[in-house]
This record gives structure tokens, sequence and C-alpha cells, in this order.
């Protein structure tokens, strides 16, 4: 009985067919802890799993430090430390736990999805695939672009060093720098993707896009400089060149959708003038039977 009361806990709730398929607000709350108790088991299980690969999880974060350490030479002398007796044990963990969190991601962005999409519309949920399905690859590409970019950028900064002091790297603020870089990186190759999404709700045109389209060159790259942690003008230029590009491409999707519904518009103005004109015609038609109807009966009274 015990088995069965937790394996109700992570089922999701169907609606009654009496109610029209509509869920009561007790039936949304059982699916909401449903849904988040599936997502924390499999970051749980995600994590367990991580903490078996963490030398090649240590390796794979190091690997950015270590390129632009030997691109230096001996220039300067850099070295990664952990501090604290604690530290070691607080690395592991919060290693393994970003590993879960980016390994499950599109199972709980699911769960997400899934709580969400029922109370959509038909058209809705079509664009929140569409969106899905293409946001997914342009934040993985930008994460890609944000790790190669990484070294290059860890050379420009580790190189202001002087060469009479060494300079020391605690690995828990070089995480948090790595984690940053990476995610700005996966944001901002999505922003124009939301571009798009506010040209499908009518706030922007791809017209709009246009005639701002200097302004919107510049504001990427002082965009750029801005969000990327290192202060060097490669990552800048690595962050700034496919947004640049990625938001002509909106842009141009943007003055495709707007010529498209420009034509849709045209065409049921063009149907509606139709059923004017065919309202106009049945009226003509039918005073011209009146006039026959009547005429007869006026001229019998003249000959009277």
């Amino acid at each position: 009985m015990r088995v069965a009361n937790v394996v109700r806990l992570f089922s999701t709730p169907t609606p009654s067919a009496n109610a029209d398929g509509r869920m009561a607000l007790a039936d949304h709350l059982r699916e909401l802890r449903a849904r988040l108790l599936r997502a924390v088991v499999a970051l749980l299980a995600a994590f367990v799993v991580a903490l078996f690969f963490y030398d090649q999880l240590l390796d794979l974060v190091l690997r950015p430090y270590s390129d632009a350490k030997e691109k230096l030479g001996d220039s300067v002398e850099t070295k990664a430390y952990i501090k604290g007796a604690a530290g070691p044990l607080l690395l592991q963990l919060k290693l393994s736990g970003m590993a879960a969190l980016v390994a499950t991601s599109p199972y709980w962005l699911y769960q997400i999805w899934a709580f969400i999409v029922p109370g959509l519309h038909a058209h809705e949920r079509k664009w929140s695939r569409v969106f899905a399905s293409i946001a997914g690859p342009l934040f993985i590409l930008g994460v890609a672009t944000g790790y190669y970019v990484l070294p290059k950028g860890l050379e420009v900064l580790i190189g202001f060093t002087p060469i009479e002091l060494e300079n020391l790297v605690e690995f828990g603020e070089y995480f948090s720098f790595f984690t940053r870089m990476l995610l700005v990186f996966g944001v901002s190759f999505m922003i124009p993707l939301f571009v798009i999404l506010l040209n499908l709700a009518g706030v922007v045109s791809g017209k709009a896009l246009g005639q701002y389209r200097p302004w919107i060159v510049v504001g990427t790259f002082v965009f750029a400089a801005a969000a990327t942690p290192s202060t060097d003008p490669f990552s800048m230029l690595m962050l700034a060149a496919p947004m640049t590009v990625l938001f002509g491409a909106s842009e141009v999707i943007a003055r495709l959708v707007d010529r498209r519904r420009r034509t849709a518009l045209d065409d049921l103005d063009d149907d509606e003038a139709s059923d004017i004109e065919d309202l106009d015609d049945h009226d003509d038609l039918d005073d011209t039977a009146s006039d026959e109807t009547y005429a007869p009966s006026g001229l019998g009274e003249e000959d009277d």
C-alpha cells in the first residue's frame, strides 16, 4: 500500500470527463507536484552518475585554463588552486551538480513545457514547439562558441600579470567565470529568436528592423563588450559577429512573415469586397422584381 502511494505521487492526474476535460485546482497542484518530483529524481540520478565521472568533468572544465597556460609559456607564472580544507569536497559537489543540471535539462524543461502547454491554444502550441526546436540548438551553439573562445580570453587576462608576480587562480572563482562565460554566449545566441517571436506577435515589424539596422549592429557590439566577462576584443568579436548574422537572419524572416501577413489580409479584403458586391447584386434583383410585381397593378388603375 505504501508503494502504491509513492507511485501515485509521481502519476499525472487525468481530467474528469464530467468536467469537460478541465482539471480542478487540486488536480493542477498534484500534476505540478508529480512533475517536480520526476525532475528531482532525474537530477539526483544524474548527480550520482556524475560523481563517477568527476575526473573527466574536471579535465573538461580545466582544459581552457590549461590551453591558456600553455600558450603563455614561461612569460607568466600561473597556478590553479583550491582554497580551504572543505574546498575539494565542495568542488566535487558543485561540479557534479552543474553537470547533472545540464545533462537533465531536456527532461526537466520538458516537464515544465508539458505542465504549461495544456493551457495554450493550438497555434500557441505549434509556435512553442518551433521555439523549443530552434532555441535548444542555438543555445548549444552559443555554449560551444563560448568554450572555444574561453582559452583566448583567459590568455589575455592572465597575460596582464607582471613578470615579478605569480598569478594564482582560485578554482571556485574560475568555475564561476567559466559558467558565466558559457551562459552569456548561450543566451546571447537566442536573442534574435526572441526578436522573431516579437514579430510574430505583431510588436516589431521587419521594416522597423531594417530602419534601425545600424543601431542594432552598434548595440550588438556594445552588448558583446559589456556581456563578455573577459575584456579582450577577440571574445567580443566572437560574440558580436554571430549575433549580427543571426539578427540579419531574423530581419529576413520578419520581412517574410510580414509579407505573408499582408497577403492574407489582402485576400481577406477581396473576399469581403466580393461578399458586399454579391449583396448589392441581390438587392438590385429584389428591386427589379418589386418593380415587375407592382407595375401591372399601376397600369390597370390608369386604364380604369
